[in-house]
C-alpha cells in the first residue's frame, strides 16, 4: 500500500508539472498513469505488485467508477438532452446497439468465443470516454454541437450499458430464473435509490427551514452521493445505476448545485480514475500480452477501427455533420474506464473465459488509450482551419442549410453548460 500511494503521488506530481505540455502536444496524463501502473507492476520492476483479487483493486475500481457515473449523470440532466437531442440519440439509439453487435461478431468469429460471451465482451468494451480525447472535447474551436454530441453520448452510454452487461455475465454463468429475477431487483433498487435520495434531498433543502451557503455548495453533491453509495451497499442495490441515476437527478432537480459541484467532482472524479488506471496498468505484464494470441490483437485493433467507425456511419446517414465532423465522431470512440471495471468484473466472476475475456478487454483498452490520446490534438488541430474561413461564408454556406446565420443549431450548436474532456492535471 505505501508503494501505491507513493507512486501514485509522485506520477501525480509529474502529470501536474507536465499539463500545460499535455494541452499542447500528444502527451497524455492517461497514458502517462497507465504506462507508470505498467512499468511499476509485476513482471517488470514489481514496485507495486497486484493481482485482480487484491482488495485495493475491487474497492478502487468500484469507487472510481461509482464517482465517474455520477458525475457522467451531472452532464446528462433533462435540460441537456432536450437542448440538443437529434445527434446524441442517433449515437445512443442507433450507433450503440450497431457498435455491440459488430463488436459481438468480431469476437465470435476472429476470437472463437462463444455468442453469449461474444455478447458480454462486445457491452464491456461499448462505452466510451471523452477524457482520452481531451484535446477535441476540450478544444473552442471544435464545433459546439460535436462536443455536446461526444459529451453527452459518453455521459450516458455508461449506464444504459451497465445492465446489458450484467445480463450477459449471468447468462454465461449459467443463472436460473431465481437469479435474473433477483438481478433485476437489483437494478430496481439501485435507480429507486439514485432517483429517491437526491430528490428528496433537493427538496429538502429548497424549504424555508434549510439554505446552502455558497461555501459548502460544492459538499452538496458530495454528501447526497456518498448516502447513494451507503444504502446501495447496505440494500445490495446495483451502485452503479445508483450512481447515474442520482447524477442525473441532481442535474434536472437541482441546476445550480450541480454548477456548483462540477469543477469540484470532475477533480474527485479525475483522481479516483487515474488512480484505477495506476492500479490497471499493474495487472498488465509483458506475459500478460503474450498471452493474448495474434487473433487477441487482431480483435483489438478491428474492434477499434471497424466496430464504432461502421456504426457510426451508418447512424448518421443523412445527417447535417460534416464530413470532418462525422469521421471525428467515428473515430473517438476511446474504450473508457467503465469498460476497465466491467472488465475486472468479469474477470471476479465464475464464468470459464472469464481469464480470456479480460485480456481481450485489456489489449482493446491499452490501444484504445494510446491511439486515442494521442491523436486527438492532431484531428483538433483541423478544425483551426474551418475556424479561419470567412464569416460572409459561412453565413452562406447556413443560409443554403435554410437557417439564419446567427440561428442556434438544432444539433447543438449552442454551448452545452457540461462540456468536459479537458486534460486533466
Amino acid at each position: 500500500m505505501t508503494n501505491l500511494l507513493l507512486s501514485f503521488a509522485v506520477l501525480l506530481l509529474i502529470a501536474v508539472l507536465l499539463s500545460s505540455l499535455a494541452n499542447r502536444t500528444v502527451l497524455s496524463t492517461a497514458v502517462l498513469f497507465l504506462l507508470g501502473g505498467f512499468l511499476l507492476g509485476d513482471g517488470v520492476l514489481d514496485v507495486v505488485p497486484l493481482r485482480p483479487d487484491d482488495g485495493i483493486v475491487e474497492t478502487l475500481a468500484e469507487l472510481a467508477l461509482f464517482a465517474v457515473l455520477f458525475t457522467d449523470g451531472m452532464h446528462a440532466g433533462w435540460r441537456d438532452l432536450r437542448s440538443a437531442w437529434r445527434l446524441p440519440g442517433r449515437a445512443l439509439g442507433w450507433g450503440l446497439p450497431l457498435t455491440l453487435l459488430i463488436t459481438a461478431v468480431l469476437a465470435h468469429y476472429v476470437v472463437g468465443l462463444g455468442w453469449i460471451e461474444s455478447l458480454l465482451i462486445a457491452a464491456v468494451l461499448t462505452p466510451t470516454d471523452p477524457v482520452f480525447a481531451a484535446a477535441l472535447v476540450g478544444n473552442d474551436k471544435v464545433p459546439p454541437r460535436l462536443r455536446h454530441l461526444l459529451n453527452v453520448e459518453s455521459g450516458v452510454n455508461d449506464g444504459l450499458v451497465l445492465p446489458f452487461v450484467l445480463i450477459f455475465l449471468a447468462v454465461a454463468e449459467g443463472a436460473d430464473d431465481l437469479h435474473l429475477g433477483a438481478l433485476a431487483s437489483e437494478l430496481l433498487v439501485g435507480i429507486v435509490i439514485g432517483v429517491a435520495v437526491p430528490w428528496a434531498a433537493l427538496k429538502l433543502e429548497s424549504t424555508r427551514w434549510f439554505a446552502v451557503s455558497p461555501k459548502y455548495a460544492p459538499l452538496n453533491a458530495v454528501a447526497i452521493g456518498l448516502l447513494v453509495l451507503a444504502l446501495g451497499q447496505a440494500t445490495h442495490g446495483n451502485l452503479f445505476l445508483a450512481a447515474f441515476a442520482a447524477g442525473v437527478t441532481v442535474a434536472t432537480v437541482g441546476e445550480e448545485f450541480r454548477e456548483a459541484f462540477d469543477e469540484f467532482g470532475e477533480l474527485v472524479a479525475e483522481l479516483l480514475k487515474l488512480a484505477a488506471l495506476l492500479v490497471f496498468g499493474a495487472l498488465l505484464s509483458p506475459t500478460f500480452f503474450g498471452d493474448v494470441g495474434w487473433t487477441g490483437w487482431v480483435f483489438a485493433v478491428l474492434a477499434l477501427i471497424v466496430a464504432r467507425p461502421a456504426a457510426i456511419w451508418v447512424s448518421f446517414l443523412g445527417s447535417r455533420l460534416t464530413a470532418r465532423e462525422q469521421g471525428a465522431v467515428m473515430w473517438f470512440g476511446p474504450k473508457g474506464f467503465a469498460s476497465v471495471v466491467y472488465g475486472l468484473i468479469v474477470l471476479e466472476s465464475q464464468i470459464a473465459d472469464a481469464d480470456e475475456i479480460f485480456h481481450l478487454v485489456a489489449v482493446t483498452i491499452v490501444l484504445s488509450i494510446i491511439a486515442h490520446s494521442s491523436t486527438d490534438i492532431v484531428v483538433a488541430r483541423g478544425f483551426d482551419d474551418e475556424r479561419e474561413v470567412p464569416a460572409w461564408f459561412r453565413k452562406d454556406e447556413r443560409d443554403r442549410d435554410g437557417r439564419g446565420a446567427d440561428e442556434p443549431d438544432e444539433d447543438g450548436a449552442e454551448e452545452s453548460p457540461g462540456t468536459r474532456g479537458e486534460r486533466p492535471g
